[in-house]
């Protein structure tokens, strides 16, 4: 079973003037493969709080999964993958190339995205915009692997192509 955490990163979100929708979103696609989540939190676009949500989700909370949703663009206060980059071991640049990817054929927009995924300790983390049309868009991509990569960060030795 995978244990999942959402961070909803959201200035207004946080002041309670925004209802949190891209959370709510991606809490159903996980449900669609099984995964449940077991905390959420809607937190300022400020990198020390974003940095230490993080932090408690994977090394207090001990989550397998953490998304992040909001603060991947260029303004000022996107500063979720900056954040994101102090608090991870290990990036999986894959993932969010795959995202990039895809997203593009949708919008050119995506290139602007600075999203990134990676690794901190047995919890993978998973950065995605802030609506809930370009979290469909992007978990979408990278949901099929979720799964295999988790057992992965977790131990698990068995081969890879069988």
């Amino acid at each position: 079973m995978i244990r999942a955490g959402i961070i909803t990163v959201s200035d207004k979100g946080s002041r309670g003037e925004r209802e949190d929708l891209s959370g709510k979103e991606i809490m159903r696609l996980l449900a669609g493969i099984g995964i449940q989540v077991e905390t959420t939190a809607i937190i300022p676009d400020e990198a020390d709080r974003i940095k230490a949500t993080l932090i408690d989700f994977a090394d207090h909370k001990q989550l397998d999964l953490i998304i992040t949703t909001g603060g991947t663009g260029v303004s000022p206060r996107d500063l979720t993958p900056d954040a994101t980059l102090k608090v991870i071991e290990r990036e999986v640049p894959g993932m969010a190339e795959a995202m990039r990817r895809a997203s593009a054929a949708i919008t050119p927009h995506a290139m602007i995205s600075r999203a990134v995924v990676g690794i901190r300790g047995n919890s993978l983390i998973v950065n995605l915009p802030g609506s809930p049309k370009s979290v469909r868009e992007n978990l979408a991509v990278i949901l099929p692997a979720i799964p295999h990569a988790v057992e992965k960060i977790k131990g698990d030795e068995s081969e890879c192509a069988q």
